[in-house]
């Protein structure tokens, strides 16, 4: 799934191309992505037309576009969705599920998803932690890329659970942003097994963790994201490539950048965890 470099990229296109925009009409052309909007279609599209959208947002690994009222358009990409910009009357996508046409007659938004996990809804706005929210992730944590993000407070979140690192990583309600992928960049670039206990961690450690995720998403970012295949892509139907700059995530097998050994992969929650055993020793076992 996209983790917080590729939704930023998506973030950074709506911006440029959607904020601003009255929107005249919309269409669902399939229900399922629209499955998290209790109401159903017709009150989706309905509340809709006239809105304005007046700016495209993030929370870690979340997306939404703020509407006037307090209310929002929340993303959920899932496995495949994309947020595509085109202009009117270019053929539909296969996957087309929801078009979003606006009344400058300008580019339309379209929202495609082959794997159909991925929807839209409407939620309203909450204020948490000082920020407008949409309701339903109004208890996810601010990630380390975000200007008011504490990394001393997300230490001592990380530090207060008995779980391992790469978990306590994956918890949004901790730490926004990062998923898999970056989890274990991070946790290479911290030379910290992903299963070292969260309660043993120095705070040294948890900061240099945080600080690596930073700097990764960072580098991902500037690189468009990490894209596997043709389903992660910015609004303009263009992929990144991050995945050139990986130096333990897939690379299995495949020497250390750093000291030469075989980088090893091993099970994690019906995923992967790779790591380099000598750069990241596994923890000792104390019972």
């Amino acid at each position: 799934m996209p983790e917080l470099p590729e939704v930023e990229v998506v973030r950074r296109g709506l911006e440029a191309h959607v904020a601003g925009r009255g929107i005249a009409r919309v269409e669902v052309l399939h229900p399922r992505a629209i499955r998290r909007h209790e109401l159903g279609p017709e009150d989706f599209t309905g509340r809709l037309a006239g809105a304005r959208v007046e700016a495209a947002r993030r929370r870690g690994k979340y997306l939404w576009l703020e509407l006037s009222d307090k209310e929002a358009i929340l993303a959920h990409l899932g496995m495949s969705g994309q947020m595509l910009v085109q202009p009117e009357g270019a053929p539909d996508e296969k996957h087309l599920r929801v078009r979003i046409r606006f009344d400058d007659g300008g580019p339309e938004l379209r929202f495609v998803d082959q794997r159909t996990f991925g929807g839209l809804a409407l939620a309203d706005l909450v204020t948490s932690d000082g920020t407008l929210l949409p309701a339903p992730i109004a208890h996810i944590a601010r990630d380390p890329m975000d200007p008011e993000f504490d990394p001393a407070a997300a230490v001592t979140a990380l530090r207060s659970r008995r779980t391992e690192i790469k978990r306590a990583l994956l918890d949004q309600t901790l730490v926004s942003g990062v998923g898999n992928i970056y989890a274990d960049e991070s946790l290479w670039r911290a030379r910290l097994h992903w299963a070292r206990p969260t309660e043993k961690l120095t705070r040294a450690q948890g900061a240099a963790v945080l600080e690596a995720a930073a700097e990764v998403m960072n580098e991902a970012l500037r690189a468009g994201g990490t894209s596997f295949d043709a389903l992660y892509v910015n609004v303009n139907g263009q992929s990144g490539y991050f995945d050139r700059s990986l130096n333990v995530y897939g690379q299995g097998d495949r020497p250390c950048r750093r000291c030469g050994t075989p980088i090893r992969r091993e099970p994690f929650m019906n995923r992967s965890s790779y790591f380099c055993p000598r750069c990241q020793p596994r923890p000792r076992r104390t019972h």
